[in-house]
């Protein structure tokens, strides 16, 4: 199956292992989340919880390697249902970088001026201002993406190893216990001991995907939601099918060292936890201050995660583009046509981002009125990523793993079997997990935003998928990796349920 390659193949795999680490960031996600995962379960939680994250995303991130090597496309794993979980997923949690971030400055400026009382409009207005910089760098500096991805990379893993030491050094010799790090237990949710302890079990895959989710009390930890984010930018990178798998495996890894070093540290020098997780200033900020004993020392660290953000809210913006760009391409959305172009001169999909940035704006406009209602279509948009995960692993497995064609990543036999099923576990987990909020009582909402997903992509597919929509494609000149940055190929449209025997 293919299609003209019309994006340009300026990402080395330095610079894609760039841009998917900036998506995860993973040391950044998980400290920025620790108001939601220290109130259900504590440092059990934060640690055991990563680990076990950890594991079972590498599970996942094998299993998509498998169908990225197979199939090269941006579109990644999508067909039609799989394809609007996975738009909508997307589109949505492009929102999250810049809330994120406006959490956290409001956090230095609630520490700086403890009489400051933050409004929801002073938060919007700097979400506008992340999500815009992001449009403009993606639409009009395109070619300086593999470097802005580089630099991402190197910035994060700095930030990381400065952090670190400054803590440590700052707080020694006055230490938390191994004993609290590891083995402390908190429940502040409402819900029992055990249902608590996986809520926050979901922390754990945030800082594995990216920015799902923020620092919110009606908001869920995100799970692991991101890893696919070089398989919607893989068009871009010379023999994607090699190269490809590694990045997705490679990034989770460095995540989960990262993020498991990070969360010990921070564990080690934070104090007193219950201050920490009701501070104003957030807990990261807080635990910044309390290691440091300085209120400047701690804002100057918090740079490093605030730009970090920046990075985060551009390359989920690339990604997202990119999926909608894909799956416009082969007919899944109103207007296919508009929104599969690439700009001649830019050469990026330029509508595309229209769409992604103008529905980020009508996103933060519902947080402007309810916060309750924004969080629950981004809580929503992690389940329909899940169920766009967890079709292709599922159906490869009733197949009895057959159904892919000759790939050079291939999982042996009995290993594939076991990532497989580790994965469709932990998906259907996380699934059920997501529609509980956080803390009790429990509502509807996230439910009712989620049926909303499943309704629209059923109205299109009779209006117009049903026509239309050829399901993925991709360039055979790609997989073979024969051709060379920016030369173009003769379309070939195959059925989208072709495989070689």
């Amino acid at each position: 199956m293919g299609h003209k390659a019309e994006l340009n193949r300026n990402f080395s795999m330095l610079s894609m292992l760039g841009l998917a680490f900036a998506i995860l960031n993973s040391w950044t996600a998980l400290s920025a989340s620790l108001s939601l995962s220290l109130p259900s379960g504590g440092c059990v939680s934060v640690i055991w919880g990563l680990i076990t994250a950890g594991v079972c995303n590498l599970c996942m991130s094998a299993s998509l390697a498998e169908f990225l090597s197979a199939y090269p496309t941006a579109g990644g794993q999508y067909h039609w249902v799989a394809g609007w979980a996975n738009v909508t997923g997307w589109v949505a949690l492009t929102a999250t970088g810049g809330l994120l971030g406006s959490e956290l400055i409001l956090g230095v400026i609630s520490l700086m001026h403890p009489s400051y009382v933050s409004q929801r409009w002073h938060q919007f207005l700097i979400y506008i201002a992340y999500n815009v910089i992001a449009f403009l760098i993606n639409a009009f500096m395109g070619s300086l993406l593999p470097k802005v991805t580089k630099g991402a990379f190197i910035w994060s893993l700095t930030g990381f190893t400065i952090i670190c030491i400054t803590l440590l050094a700052c707080s020694s010799p006055n230490y938390n216990s191994g004993e609290f790090v590891f083995g402390e237990f908190i429940n502040e949710t409402g819900w029992p001991d055990g249902l608590a302890w996986l809520l926050g079990l979901l922390q754990g895959g945030l800082g594995l995907t990216g920015f799902v989710s923020l620092p919110s009390s009606t908001m869920h930890p995100g799970t692991n939601r991101y890893k696919d984010g070089v398989a919607h930018m893989i068009e871009e990178i010379p023999n994607p099918s090699v190269v490809g798998p590694k990045i997705m495996i490679g990034c989770v890894g460095i995540g989960t060292f990262t993020g498991t070093i990070f969360l010990i540290v921070l564990l080690f020098v934070a104090g007193n936890i219950y201050e920490d997780i009701n501070s104003a200033a957030t807990p990261l900020l807080q635990i910044f201050v309390n290691a440091t004993k300085n209120n400047a020392g701690a804002i100057c660290l918090l740079v490093f995660p605030l730009v970090c953000v920046l990075f985060a809210a551009i390359t989920i913006m690339t990604t997202s583009s990119r999926m909608i760009y894909a799956f416009a391409r082969d007919g899944g959305l109103p207007a296919s046509p508009f929104f599969s172009k690439v700009h001649t001169k830019l050469e990026v999909p330029l509508n595309a981002l229209y769409l992604t940035n103008i529905l980020v704006i009508i996103f933060g406009c519902i947080f402007l009125g309810s916060s309750s209602a924004f969080n629950a279509i981004v809580s929503a948009s992690v389940v329909m990523l899940d169920i766009a995960y967890g079709i292709p692993i599922a159906v490869n497995c009733i197949r009895g793993r057959k159904m892919l064609p000759e790939r050079s990543f291939v999982l042996p036999n009995v290993v594939g079997w076991i990532a497989n099923l580790i994965s469709l576990a932990y998906v259907s987990l996380t699934t059920v997990l997501f529609l509980f909020p956080p803390d009790y009582p429990a509502t509807g909402s996230n439910m009712t935003v989620f049926g909303i997903v499943f309704l629209v992509s059923i109205f299109q597919w009779f209006v117009d998928g049903r026509k239309n929509f050829t399901g993925p494609r991709m360039d055979v000149d790609i997989i073979s990796g024969q051709v060379a940055p920016g030369d173009g190929g003769e379309e070939v449209v195959v059925p989208s349920n072709f495989h070689e025997k």
